[in-house]
């Protein structure tokens, strides 16, 4: 086999990795706060939102050694060790105590740093400049199989109190078996990655973390990657939750919790695959994509907006009766599923490829750098998201995600500018 070819192996491998761990992580997630709104008694109080918070602020701190830890253990065991931490956050669930639950949410911040940090390495040395859109785009749509195995498996097997210990020991086999196929994962041949061979684990101290923070590429990109932080909150906790709070959609409204994620799941292997794939198809650069996922999600948001009422995500355990502006559809609810998963690959899809592209020989601590943003808007949601009604968090998206995408044009704008001169003085 080719180096070229053993490379995109490597990236097909990471991807069924992470498809397997976070098939059982996201659909937790997606489900947790359902979960525990049923469980809560005498022996256990806890917030689904409060332990992604907890997480994700973790998460957000943990970034600044992370590339350290993968420079010292390598990507590969990082990612192994830091699988078998999400795998003992779902397994807690199996019998969940408070102190269990938020000791191992901050578990899972310090390992989601870790692996992260080490997927990106993984990912930028086994890359070229002209392979990296296609593998940004390739591992994207196979993580995000994720959402649609994880959420079809609960619709199917979720049927109340009885089954959770069935589906959290479930979710916890899934989960190890990601962590397992990171061992097939083999180093690249230099062929492959010519501009990281010479030092394929990156300068990893802190202070090389901070500094790239601070620079003009990564600050305007900022924005955009803190809109990809709330938005993974709404998409992977706030709105789920919503949907089954509407008693107006019927007695299955719970159910659906689990078919709004498959929709999610849908939008988000279509565009990964579709834009990762044409990557080397596009004559105009990033920029149309990403301005196609902020038109899918300004859409989503609007008819969100109409059809889900205002009070969803704060409401009690029997849910809300309040109906919005429209009659709520189900239809609608879960084509706004799609548009939101459609909508975050085009963004993420763009910003992996667009780091890989301009920090590739500094990728470990930029890739830490890009999770500590999003990881700590992600944290900063979950956190409004326990008081904020549906309307505030949505206007927050909007207008986040417009300055977000204004601010990744400039970003690809200096981006080309940079390719452009680095042909001209080849020549």
């Amino acid at each position: 086999m080719s180096p070229e070819g053993k490379a995109l192996l490597n990236i097909v491998i990471l991807g069924f990795g992470f498809m397997f761990m976070f098939t059982a992580f996201q659909t937790c997630g997606n489900i947790e706060q359902t979960v525990i709104k049923n469980f809560n008694s005498s022996e256990f109080h806890g917030s689904g939102y409060t332990s992604m918070s907890i997480i994700y602020g973790v998460f957000s701190a943990s970034n600044l050694i992370a590339p350290s830890v993968v420079a010292v253990i390598g990507p590969q065991l990082s990612m192994f060790f830091s699988g078998l931490l999400y795998s003992g956050y779902i397994a807690m669930f199996i019998y969940p105590y408070t102190w269990s639950f938020y000791t191992a949410s901050v578990l899972v911040g310090i390992g989601a740093a870790v692996l992260w940090t080490a997927q990106g390495n993984v990912l930028a040395i086994n890359s070229t400049d002209s392979t990296i859109g296609r593998n940004s785009g390739i591992f994207w749509a196979l993580l995000q199989f994720s959402l649609f195995f994880g959420n079809l498996y609960i619709y199917f097997a979720w049927s109340g109190e009885h089954d959770r210990q069935t589906v959290f020991i479930s979710l916890t086999v899934i989960s190890l078996v990601g962590c397992f196929l990171f061992f097939l994962i083999r180093k690249p041949e230099p062929e492959a990655a010519p501009s990281e061979t010479s030092e394929p684990l990156l300068p990893t101290e802190i202070s090389e973390t901070c500094k790239l923070l601070v620079t003009k590429e990564m600050l305007l990109l900022s924005i955009s990657i803190a809109y990809t932080g709330l938005e993974l909150t709404f998409y992977s906790g706030v709105y789920g939750t919503c949907i089954g709070a509407m008693t107006r959609f019927g007695q299955d409204a719970k159910s659906l919790i689990g078919v709004s994620g498959i929709f999610i799941g849908m939008g988000e292997i279509l565009g990964g695959g579709l834009f990762g794939m044409l990557n080397k198809c596009n004559r105009f650069g990033r920029n149309p994509v990403v301005l196609l996922g902020l038109i899918t999600h300004f859409v989503a948001f609007y008819l969100i907006f109409l059809n889900i009422a205002s009070d969803a995500p704060l409401a009690p355990e029997a849910g809300t009766d309040l109906q919005a502006y429209i009659n709520p559809s189900v239809g609608v609810a879960l084509l706004c599923s799609f548009l939101l998963g459609l909508g975050d690959s085009c963004f993420n899809t763009q910003l992996l490829s667009i780091i890989g592209f301009m920090f590739r020989d500094n990728s470990a601590p930029a890739f830490a750098v890009f999770k500590f943003i999003q990881s700590i808007m992600a944290a900063l949601a979950f956190l409004y998201s326990n008081f904020l009604p549906l309307h505030w968090q949505l206007l927050i998206l909007v207008l986040v995600g417009f300055l977000g995408s204004l601010s990744f044009f400039v970003s690809e704008w200096l981006a080309e500018s940079s390719r452009l001169d680095s042909d001209y003085d080849s020549i």
